[in-house]
């Protein structure tokens, strides 16, 4: 069922502030510091110095439950274009494992002991490890002495580490040489996202809320135009499933439109909202909403646009590209981040999270 939204609540900072009992919102806004404080970590640990082997046999992704699974997608779908390796996506170390092989894994559950022993037996057949962990538990012990373990220094609920896991991850393709990712950067531009993003600024200048506002009450259907689009996407649902009781569609553009029925129905447009029917009844609660995500850019990225705003006119746009200059990694974190706010901002007006200030409907 769509969101009701308590539209009120978005700009009245008292009443946010006092609603994020989680404190979920200073957690989002701390996206720049975990990746300097991580960037910190792998400097200490000599992380370069360590993963200068030569070009490695594969990069081995470990895809854990949370953010994990979201940003070893986008690890992937930033390495694939022209990474000299082949990058594998994995629950488990595979069982051709060895000495020419990286493992990099990210959890936020240290006692996560198939991680643990996944782990322990790729550093006895000689691959390389890299680990962001807690430094107790079970996983951290898996890799001690054996492995580098890039530990948490910014503490934040394990659904807002995404940013401390995404920087490890790319420090070690960065030390690989399979990627050029500028994470001191990508620390800086998180940082003025969560200032436009911050809960003091009304929601027609602040990105975060008109993106809640936007997806409220609706079905969102999130439709990448490229492979690190679809990524961003994925995390997007994660967050708005996690903060918001929100379930995202999210699928490449191509695929999207090899379903005829869901196809029709967003081709269909949106319609006026009826403001005295009852929200959680009739066909209003079916409203799709679609926003068509690009991050790359070039000739292709411009065809696929051309192509979708010709058979979507009613559709959204959300091209980073066209706000942040910089690179697709960083536009890629920064509408992560995005998405992310967005998810807790419509969770706290919607009640799906959050203490004073939930939505409650009116009785008669």
């Amino acid at each position: 069922m769509p969101t009701v939204l308590d539209d009120s609540l978005l700009d009245d900072p008292a009443r946010l502030a006092e609603a994020d009992r989680g404190g979920l919102l200073r957690a989002a806004a701390m996206a720049g510091a975990q990746v300097r404080a991580t960037a910190e970590a792998a400097a200490e640990q000599e992380l370069s110095e360590r993963l200068d082997l030569g070009r490695p046999r594969s990069l081995v992704l470990i895809d854990r439950p949370g953010v994990s699974r979201t940003l070893t997608r986008l690890l992937a779908s930033l390495l694939t274009p022209s990474c000299p390796v082949p990058v594998v996506l994995a629950e488990s170390v595979p069982a051709w494992i060895g000495a020419l092989d990286v493992v990099f894994a990210h959890t936020d559950d240290p006692g996560d002991r198939e991680l643990a022993a996944s782990l322990e037996r790729a550093a006895r057949f000689g691959a390389s490890v890299v680990l962001s962990a807690p430094e107790d538990g079970p996983v951290a012990a898996s890799v001690a002495g054996k492995g580098v373990l890039l530990a948490p220094r910014v503490p934040v609920p394990p659904e807002m580490a995404f940013p401390r896991g995404l920087a490890a991850g790319l420090l070690t393709a960065n030390a690989l040489g399979l990627l050029v990712a500028d994470v001191q950067a990508l620390a800086d531009q998180l940082d003025l996202e969560a200032e436009k993003d911050y809960l003091a600024r009304e929601s027609f200048t602040n990105p975060a809320k008109a993106l809640a506002l936007r997806m409220a009450e609706r079905v969102p259907l999130l439709w990448g135009l490229d492979p690190v689009a679809v990524a961003v996407g994925e995390h997007a649902a994660h967050a708005f499933a996690a903060h918001a009781a929100v379930v995202c569609d999210v699928e490449d553009y191509r695929q999207a439109m090899a379903r005829p029925a869901l196809w029709r129905s967003a081709q269909s447009g949106e319609r006026e909202r009826d403001i005295f029917a009852d929200p959680g009844d009739g066909p209003e609660a079916l409203a799709k909403r679609v926003l068509v995500v690009s991050v790359r850019t070039g000739p292709a990225t411009e065809a696929a646009r051309y192509q979708v705003g010709d058979l979507l006119p009613g559709a959204d746009l959300v091209v980073p590209a066209e706000e942040i200059e910089a690179d697709e990694v960083i536009r890629a974190a920064v509408l992560a981040l995005r998405f992310e706010i967005a998810a807790v901002y419509l969770g706290l007006a919607a009640g799906s999270i959050g203490g004073a200030g939930r939505y409650a409907p009116v009785t008669a």
